[in-house]
């Protein structure tokens, strides 16, 4: 997964560039290899999903690990309030573009291996 960050920045990159959104690079890159980077701390060696989507003028990078909800309320209060701290710098970009982010755990759908586990995401407007 420590390469993982490397692909995705290559892959958004080339992403944003093709679809003329430039300049959404610098903060999308950011979350992405945050997003990255939590996963690789609270995941290791599991799959993970990234999705960027353009709509309204609005980009959207959503991750998925595979960090299994804890079945205890105290140690899910422990574990995501570690999660936001470790993103304190996404937090302060994302709040510098006017955008918003999140940490949930993400819904299961039937049959799928990729969405499951934790949800994050963040919104950047133009």
């Amino acid at each position: 997964m420590p390469r993982s960050a490397a692909i995705v920045r290559g892959a958004i990159t080339s992403g944003l560039r093709a679809h003329g959104l430039d300049r959404f690079g610098l903060p999308a890159l950011l979350a992405a290899t945050e997003f990255v980077a939590a996963a690789t701390k609270l995941a290791l060696g599991e799959d993970l999903y990234l999705s960027l989507r353009h709509r309204n003028d609005t980009l959207r990078v959503v991750a998925w690990d595979q960090h299994p909800r804890h079945a205890d309320t105290d140690a899910v209060i422990l574990c995501e309030d570690r999660r936001r701290r470790s993103l304190w710098l996404l937090a302060a970009v994302v709040d510098d573009w006017g955008g918003d982010w999140g940490i949930g755990e993400a819904v299961v759908r039937p049959g799928s291996r990729h969405h499951h586990g934790t949800k994050s995401w963040v919104v950047l407007p133009r």
